[in-house]
């Protein structure tokens, strides 16, 4: 989201952006990202490491951290077998254990019972 702002619906920036909205980062999506670079899928900016990146990313657009936590996974459980992507079925479960929004353009996600907008 905050790489590719001119990408994302201006409806969705708004979103983002509105003060009484608190937006968070995944311990999932932290722990994909460092996923990914190691295996040479994704470059990060100025060979910044995976933690350095996050946690400046983070700071930059006053993004709170969430943990994984045991009722998030304990809803992995209940849920149907539609995304097979581990870390986005975690954010599910995260967004539904916390009853949180996910803004994702992803047609799968928007198929499990969790608030979605794009």
């Amino acid at each position: 989201m905050a790489s590719y702002p001119r990408h994302i619906p201006q409806a969705i920036r708004d979103l983002y952006s509105a003060a009484d909205n608190a937006v968070y980062l995944s311990a999932a999506s932290a722990w994909e990202i460092a996923i990914k670079h190691q295996t040479g899928k994704l470059q990060l900016p100025n060979k910044m490491l995976p933690i350095d990146y996050v946690k400046e990313a983070r700071r930059r657009h006053r993004i709170e951290s969430l943990a994984v936590d045991e009722e998030s996974s304990a809803v992995l459980s209940k849920m149907p077998d539609i995304h097979r992507d581990p870390f986005d079925r975690m954010l599910i479960c995260q967004a539904i254990a916390n009853q949180m929004m996910i803004l994702t353009p992803d047609p799968l996600i928007t198929q499990y019972p969790v608030m979605t907008r794009w």
